[in-house]
């Protein structure tokens, strides 16, 4: 033991001190290493960002709002709109709006509301094909937003707002019920915030419902309020940002079979003529309505039972 400080005689004191690492320096290497792996980690556990969707792979697409996600739609189901009768008025309001649009100019968020099976979502994508086969450069598509994604507009406005493309965002079947908050980010979407709608998109919704609430919403918000007038006022007042209302009401019987003469006329059909009417008439009698559903609905009994196809390129299912 007494020999052991000579192993050392010789070397200078800075070679010895520079060899071994002070207990400072070794935690602040270790904690710059411990830094990176955790940002390594965290790096591989944050999901990839959306991929930027390819707008020309289709005319129409559904929005997912998990991953932010555009789904090309391969097939639209739509109907020719030579085959819509009844909503003439409506049908080339609409049609005028989305052509303004189309070609740049202002044109109004649009609502579609009233009677059930009347072809409100049939006009909606029927004048997205009219108006986008004239305008194919940059390009008009048609995006559907589901009724519960509603909350996720903002993150659709954010992938879309610096496309070259401009784009018709639909929903259908659009209405809030009591304890529904999510339209407040409809409200936002259509006019106001910040950002505000970008200019390449517009808002079209169909609903049974002229202010898109229930009776039962509007009368509960009145009940509860400390000025009812109001309360009434914020619920209505999301209607009021749609710019074009147009609305749609039950036929006439003449409409009805003309709508049925039209679609029997169009597949070619082999009946005609009064046994045609009468039983139109009838069918619709069973149902308890006249509307361009129950129109399509008699038409695809009457093709089955008379062995014709009723179903031709991208035609639907129904209206």
């Amino acid at each position: 033991m007494a020999q052991s400080p000579q192993r050392f005689r010789g070397k200078p004191a800075s070679q010895s001190v520079a060899a071994a690492p002070s207990p400072a320096q070794l935690s602040g290497d270790a904690s710059a290493e411990a830094l990176e792996r955790i940002a390594a980690a965290l790096e591989r556990l944050a999901p990839a960002p959306p991929p930027v969707p390819d707008f020309a792979a289709a005319e129409a697409f559904v929005w997912h709002p998990e991953g932010g996600r555009l789904t090309p739609v391969g097939r639209l189901n739509r109907v020719d709109m030579s085959l819509l009768k009844g909503i003439d008025r409506v049908r080339d309001l609409l049609v005028e709006n989305t052509e303004r649009f189309a070609r740049g100019l202002p044109a109004n968020n649009a609502l579609l509301w009233g009677a059930r099976g009347m072809g409100k979502s049939s006009l909606v994508k029927a004048a997205h094909a009219v108006v986008a086969a004239a305008h194919s450069r940059p390009g008009l598509k048609l995006i559907e937003i589901h009724r519960e994604d509603i909350e996720s507009l903002p993150e659709l406005m954010a992938m879309v707002r610096n496309a070259p493309q401009r784009f018709i965002v639909f929903c259908d079947d659009l209405s809030f019920d009591t304890e529904d908050t999510s339209y407040k980010s409809l409200k936002t979407m259509l006019e106001g915030g910040i950002e505000g709608r970008p200019g390449n998109v517009i808002f079209y919704a169909t609903s049974n419902r002229r202010h898109l609430m229930s009776r039962e919403m509007v009368e509960n918000e009145r009940a509860t309020a400390l000025n009812p007038g109001e309360a009434v006022e914020e619920k209505v007042s999301l209607s009021d940002r749609f710019g074009l209302w147009l609305g749609f009401h039950r036929c006439s019987q003449d409409e009805f079979l003309a709508m049925v003469e039209g679609y029997v006329a169009h597949y070619r059909i082999p009946l005609s003529g009064d046994d045609l009417r009468r039983e139109a008439l009838e069918w619709a009698t069973t149902r308890g309505a006249r509307s361009g559903r129950v129109a399509w609905q008699y038409v695809q009994d009457l093709a089955g039972r008379l062995g014709v196809r009723a179903e031709v390129g991208n035609q639907k299912s129904e209206i």
